[in-house]
Parts: C-alpha cells; sequence; structure tokens
C-alpha cells in the first residue's frame, strides 16, 4: 500500500532528539503506526498492546517484559496497558540522557494525559496526530475531502467504499473505546447524542438542550462530550473574551475533527446532497477550522482558535491569535463563490474594535473565505480563496520559530 508523507515527521524528528521519550496521540486509524513502521521500523521494535498475548507478558512479568524492550521502542495503544508508564519512569531516570528511545501511541488523550502527568512529567514530548490535513492528501482527492473524511485508508482508497467504511469505524469506536475504555453503559444514547452533535456542528453547544432531546442529566452529556474530545471525534472553539464587551456569548462552539463523520452521521452522501441541504454552510465552516487545528497540532504551535459572539448580533466564525509573533485574524467563512462587498461591513467594524485593544494594530488583520478564485480587497478586508489561505497558514505556521 502507498505511504504519504505526514507533515509531523519532522516535528517528530526533532522531539526524539529532545527527549528520552515522546507520545503520540490521535484518533484510531489516524495513520500513527503506519508513520511509525515507516520512518523507525528498521530502527525500533514495534509493540501493540492491542495483542492481548502482549498485554498478558507485560501483566504476568513486567520487569521481564522491560528487560526485553528497553531500547529503541515503539509501544502503541499504550493506553491498554496503564501499569507501564511507572516502569517507564524508572527506565528513563536510569538514564534520562538516552534520547528518543521510546515512542508511545494512544487513541485516548484523557487516559494518555492522566498517566504522562503522573508519571512521565518533565521526560516525555507529546505530539498529535490527526487524519489527513489537506496538503497530505493526492491532489486529484482534495476537493472530496470534505465530503468523504481525511482518514488515511479511505484516502489511500481513492475514496471507495466510504459508507461501510465509517459505519465499521463508528460502530468499532463505541463497542472497543466507549464500552471498555469509558465504561458507558447506555450506548445507543451516546450514540444518538454523536448524530445529534453531528447535525450541530459548527454552532453553540447547548448542552441543556442536548439533555432534553435525549433525555439524560446535564452531568451526563457533559461527560460524554469529554469522551468525544478524548478519543478525538471532536473539540471546541472557546469564545474570545479579549475587553470587546460584556455581552459576550460565553458556550463554545463545537466542530469534528473529519467532516466525513459529519456526512456520514447526517445521511450526507453524495455532492449534490451536500451542496443542496441545510448544512453546506456549516459543514464547510467546519471544515476549515477542522484543517486549521490540524495544521497547529502537527508543526506542535501555541496558537489559539476562538470565536466571538455577543448578544447585539455581532460575530465572528474564527479568531486565531498567535501571541509569539503578536498576530490576531479574524476571519469570516462564507461557503459562496460569489463574494459581495456588503459581507465586509460587519467585520471591518469588528476589525476596528479589535485593533483599538491590541498591542499591535497593524498586526490585526481581516479576511473573509470563500470558493472564488480572485483574492481582493473591501476597506481593509482581504476576500480570499479558502484553498490558498490553508496554504499560507501552514506556510505562517512552519516558520514560527520559537528558539
Amino acid at each position: 500500500m502507498k505511504y504519504y508523507h505526514r507533515t509531523i515527521e519532522k516535528t517528530l524528528s526533532g522531539y526524539l532528539k529532545l527527549f528520552p521519550a515522546v507520545a503520540i496521540c490521535g484518533p484510531r486509524q489516524s495513520g500513527k503506526s503506519t508513520m511509525l513502521k515507516h520512518e523507525y521500523g528498521s530502527s525500533y521494535r514495534y509493540v501493540t498492546f492491542d495483542d492481548p498475548l502482549v498485554r498478558e507478558h507485560f501483566v504476568i512479568d513486567p520487569k521481564g517484559f522491560l528487560h526485553e524492550y528497553s531500547n529503541l521502542v515503539i509501544f502503541d495503544e499504550i493506553q491498554k496497558a496503564p501499569d507501564l508508564f511507572n516502569y517507564l519512569k524508572i527506565l528513563i531516570d536510569d538514564n534520562r540522557s538516552h534520547y528518543g528511545n521510546f515512542i508511545l501511541t494512544g487513541s485516548s488523550q484523557f487516559l494518555m494525559l492522566k498517566n504522562i502527568t503522573e508519571s512521565l512529567a518533565g521526560r516525555i514530548g507529546l505530539l498529535t496526530l490527526l487524519p489527513f490535513q489537506f496538503s497530505e492528501i493526492p491532489q486529484s482527492l482534495q476537493k472530496q475531502q470534505i465530503l468523504y473524511g481525511s482518514y488515511p485508508e479511505n484516502v489511500v482508497r481513492k475514496y471507495q467504499v466510504v459508507y461501510e467504511w465509517y459505519a465499521a469505524y463508528i460502530a468499532s469506536y463505541i463497542e472497543r473505546d466507549v464500552r471498555s475504555l469509558f465504561n458507558i453503559g447506555n450506548l445507543k444514547d451516546f450514540q444518538r447524542l454523536l448524530s445529534l452533535l453531528a447535525s450541530q456542528t459548527a454552532q453553540e453547544l447547548n448542552m441543556n438542550r442536548l439533555a432534553n432531546d435525549i433525555g439524560v442529566t446535564v452531568k451526563t452529556i457533559k461527560s460524554w462530550i469529554s469522551v468525544l474530545e478524548a478519543s478525538y471525534i471532536l473539540f471546541t472553539i472557546s469564545p474570545y473574551y479579549s475587553n470587546l464587551g460584556k455581552r459576550i456569548v460565553k458556550r463554545p462552539k463545537i466542530y469534528f475533527y473529519d467532516t466525513g463523520i459529519v456526512c456520514y452521521l447526517t445521511g450526507i452522501h453524495t455532492p449534490d446532497l451536500l451542496q443542496k441541504g441545510p448544512l453546506v454552510g456549516p459543514i464547510f465552516e467546519n471544515y476549515i477550522i477542522a484543517e486549521l487545528k490540524k495544521i497547529v497540532l502537527h508543526y506542535n504551535k501555541n496558537i489559539n482558535m476562538y470565536y466571538f459572539r455577543d448578544n447585539a448580533g455581532n460575530e465572528m466564525d474564527l479568531i486565531i491569535e498567535d501571541w509569539f509573533n503578536k498576530k490576531i485574524f479574524l476571519i469570516e467563512i462564507k461557503h459562496t463563490a460569489t463574494p459581495k462587498p456588503l459581507m465586509a461591513e460587519r467585520l471591518q467594524r469588528l476589525l476596528m474594535l479589535v485593533k483599538s485593544h491590541a498591542p499591535a494594530p497593524n498586526d490585526v488583520k481581516g479576511i473573509i473565505l470563500y470558493q472564488g478564485k480572485d483574492d481582493f480587497y473591501v476597506h481593509d478586508i482581504q476576500f480570499m480563496n479558502y484553498l490558498r489561505f490553508l496554504e499560507e497558514f501552514e506556510k505562517f505556521t512552519k516558520d514560527i520559530n520559537y528558539y
């Protein structure tokens, strides 16, 4: 099967020179094992705790297990062997200068971070690998990404049998992760929540309404959403509070890391259903914000993402804040190929407001992303093709140097 190189490869290579161990988190099937086997299979031994015999070997004789696997080892799905972290701590402390000795992977952010914080703090570098970002997908398939998603296996198969793949993926996720790792009893209600969230992507998260719709408590909804975040199915963006007024909407907005999952869960299986359906705008917004999120995480840069909305109806889809370079991008996302100057008026007012509070007003930019080909300005607002912006944002992020 053809291998597609990943952006994170260079970041990982640098981390292996800085830390005794490096952990890579990410959803199942995002390509963690494939990348590590391709890049380090000849120099590292590969051990997966998906194998019950491997887990049994470790449980029966942990010291003997670590004696056998003590040098240049990839431990895959390590959340299934949480006690391993304590033993790794001992090995690492015996030789703190042996950088890059262990590579760990896991598909549960919560379980990985919990064990790292308790046992390996200061000894391990943490990275995230998500499904393919736009620039990693062959050009011939890029236009299908918003509908069919970014998971490597689907891309390698050129999006054949996508519907069947997602059906199996969701079923496996709920059975393997939700049932076994998070001990959630009512799987039907959990899956109903997942479908409801897909239909409400790119919207404010209203837990009270979700609780009423499903018939569970708000506490349960909050817990289940934490599970979905921990397993890299979705993420939230917080509202922007920086001196823009007191009457600001405080609920986060919700997005999925992969728009293919959204389309599958909402029954959108063809380009025609997507383009003519009521979710075309929210899914387009979700796609762009998820792609920007992937870029930030794959290059491991400290860039924050927010949205803004107040009770007076002023809003921005996205605020990107890079405090290292003192840059702020105010972004509106429009699912149209036909720009209208009126689109710039509201963003122009908010741009002036943000500039009045910014430490470097000239580094605050207002951008409207749309599907047209031309780039142009209306007042201080730049209209820009969304794919061109993704390319430029990746270059900008890649070039950030903290040293």
